[in-house]
């Protein structure tokens, strides 16, 4: 049996934490869909929207509360199950942003939250042009921490110390090179910050659920027990403010 590469170890790692998940990870604001209907030219009520990679259902859930005519699409077992228990009424099927299970020019608007990296774009763009409908739009966005908040920046280079990997956990490809190194579509960037005031068990829960946390066991545990520590000494009335750049990408199907 081949064994799995690291990349498809880091993207099935959520489903074992899909609870932790859905409990710590953050949401979107309302200005980053007021960024989508613009970037699409198109207002979300009443569209049909694919959220491809949904999870558990962070973005679905927001972009069925906007109006659309929402279907999620989830690959992983442990996410889909979660997804199913907290938006029973949202249709949700399995497959990848790879092989969308869905019908030629069905939607008109495909959405990736946190998922466009885990595919790829050699296969995920035609698919996405066979999936939209003409003047359907690809919206791909990625929240990123803010590094220009000192104790982020802070967080962020003892992370690349202790796993010796890119500081911003989150990035994962977002740019529109990255998004299309082949240029068969034309992203238009959007970049929306916002900020959500949480516990620091919360915050550590969240840096918790990511896939280079979720793959590193008892060397994780260890990172978060001296994290605390250093946010404790940072904010000891034990509440942090996130600050995020959501980084949006569009592209309109001609």
């Amino acid at each position: 049996m081949t064994a799995a590469s690291p990349h498809s170890t880091r993207a099935h790692s959520f489903n074992a934490a899909a609870a932790q998940y859905t409990a710590n990870r953050p949401s979107y604001p309302p200005a980053l869909f007021d960024a989508v209907e613009e970037l699409a030219s198109r207002p979300l009520a009443a569209a049909r929207v694919v959220d491809v990679g949904a999870g558990t259902g962070i973005a679905t859930a927001l972009l069925h509360a906007r109006g659309a005519e929402v279907i999620a699409v989830e690959p992983g077992d442990g996410m889909a199950a979660q997804f199913r228990r907290a938006h029973p009424g949202i249709p949700i099927v399995r497959g990848t942003g790879d092989a969308l299970p869905l019908a030629d020019s069905s939607a008109d608007l495909l959405t990736y939250a946190q998922a466009w990296h885990w595919t790829d774009p050699a296969h995920s763009i035609p698919e996405a042009l066979r999936v939209l409908r003409p003047g359907g739009a690809l919206a791909l966005w990625w929240n990123t921490y803010a590094l220009d908040v000192p104790w982020i920046a802070a967080q962020a280079n003892r992370i690349e110390h202790f796993f010796g990997i890119d500081p911003i956990v989150e990035k994962n490809g977002a740019g529109a090179r990255a998004a299309d190194p082949e240029d068969r579509v034309d992203f238009t960037r959007r970049v929306v910050r916002w900020s959500r005031r949480i516990p620091i068990d919360t915050h550590l829960a969240n840096l918790g659920s990511h896939s280079i946390f979720l793959v590193h066991g008892e060397g994780s545990t260890t990172f978060l027990t001296e994290e605390r520590a250093h946010l404790l000494k940072a904010f000891p009335d034990g509440t942090v403010e996130e600050t995020y750049d959501v980084d949006l990408l569009v592209a309109t199907h001609p």
